[in-house]
């Protein structure tokens, strides 16, 4: 079955505000085997409206709108699918009943404009709205399908569940589309692509790089009977990370924070952080996991050379030979958090954020990063230039900060 998904709401296309819905009803179609081919967004116009839908209708089976189904003059979906399916409007007292009684039940007056909402095309199924006034519809157009929903997330919700499921499952066809994404740390889009780049033609299942702030994903999907396709996920995912190795830090809503503060639990090992350019973000992101206390001793924010000196323990000679931005003092850093909290690993993080303060030798963008342990300390050197702004520049330091801290973890 091949569905497509229309978004309706002029402040969608002002990016007022974000459509949550579409990826939702994406989510659950493919959940059920339905091919999502497409999704527009139209605002509130009935020309434009009408046109949406009857371009669906040519290309989809079944069609799935979100929006505009309101009591004011801009919701305009029905009337623009009454118009695309070629059929009159026609006023259902079941629904305008069931609008008197919420508002009798709320001790209020229903303005005449609320029964707008019990205009509905000739033909279609009424989905009685739980949880609000405007019911969903089910209207169909020959052999293909259109489903109206409000634009309200929680009212979309309860008439996808009352409604669009059970319509869904009795006609499933035993097939299923699933998805799972592998997320990579510490290497560019074009590094995986490069590495994985013959197992990307695959058709089922597919794979699809994604590229992330800091991150790459690897997003892999495949469609058959419910017992055949968690087998073949995983085949794929296993030769993705043979190719990848530590590389990948975790799959689907796994953060990469979460997965490095796991591995500092599990091991029963303490950290001290201390950073400069990031400001207390690595820490910030290590406490955002529950139980961080056990492993977080302390979170120096070292910003200027005196703090480095006095709370680090960093020699003013090796600020004055190496300057601040500098592998030497990332290493003085790190070490010197990590001894005087008495904690079993140090971090570090220096640099240049910008957009002010940098030189031909050390532009903005350029970023030390430190680790310690009772081994001795290590160090690398990042460059991100201009492009991503400050912060920018300071988020990406603090994903390869607690990157670092996961793969030494890792390989310890």
């Amino acid at each position: 079955m091949r569905a497509e998904i229309i978004s309706v709401g002029t402040e969608l296309l002002l990016g007022q505000i974000t459509d949550t819905n579409a990826p939702f009803l994406a989510r659950l179609l493919a959940s059920y085997g339905v091919d999502v081919r497409f999704k527009q967004t139209v605002g509130d116009n009935l020309e434009r409206v009408r046109a949406s839908v009857a371009l669906a209708l040519e290309r989809a089976d079944l069609v799935v709108t979100t929006g505009g189904l309101g009591p004011t003059e801009d919701d305009l979906t029905v009337e623009a699918v009454a118009l695309a399916a070629g059929l009159p409007l026609v006023f259902d007292q079941g629904t305008a009943d069931a609008i008197r009684r919420l508002f009798e039940s709320r001790r209020r007056q229903a303005p005449e404009s609320i029964f707008r909402q019990a205009r509905i095309p000739q033909g279609a199924t009424v989905i009685p709205n739980r949880r609000g006034t405007a019911p969903g519809l089910m209207v169909p157009v020959g052999d293909r399908t259109i489903f109206t929903f409000p634009g309200v997330p929680w009212e979309l919700e309860g008439l996808v569940a009352d409604g669009l499921e059970p319509w869904l499952a009795a006609r499933a066809g035993g097939e299923v589309i699933r998805s799972r994404v592998l997320r990579i740390a510490g290497l560019g889009e074009s590094v995986v692509e490069e590495r994985v780049r013959d197992l990307l033609h695959g058709t089922n299942p597919t794979v699809a790089p994604l590229a992330k702030r800091g991150e790459v994903h690897l997003r892999i999907t495949a469609k058959g009977a419910p017992g055949a396709v968690e087998p073949m996920l995983a085949s794929l995912e296993a030769a993705l990370r043979e190719r990848l190795g530590d590389a990948v830090f975790g799959t689907d809503d796994q953060s990469l924070h979460e997965v490095t503060a796991r591995l500092l639990i599990e091991r029963r090992l303490t950290l001290a952080v201390a950073e400069s350019c990031t400001a207390g973000l690595v820490a910030s992101r290590l406490t955002e996991v529950p139980g961080s206390s056990a492993f977080l001793l302390v979170g120096y924010v070292a910003y200027s050379n005196e703090a480095k000196v006095r709370d680090l323990g960093v020699a003013p000679a090796l600020i004055a030979a190496h300057g601040a931005v500098s592998a030497e003092v990332a290493s003085a850093m790190a070490e010197g958090a990590r001894v005087r909290a008495g904690a079993d690993l140090g971090l570090s993080v220096t640099g240049i954020a910008g957009p002010t303060g940098g030189t031909p030798v050390k532009p903005v963008g350029l970023v030390y990063l430190g680790y310690s342990d009772a081994g001795g300390t290590r160090t690398e050197e990042l460059r991100f230039g201009t492009e991503p702004g400050r912060d920018g520049v300071r988020h990406l330091a603090a994903q390869a900060a607690v990157n670092l801290l996961r793969v030494r973890l890792l390989r310890s």
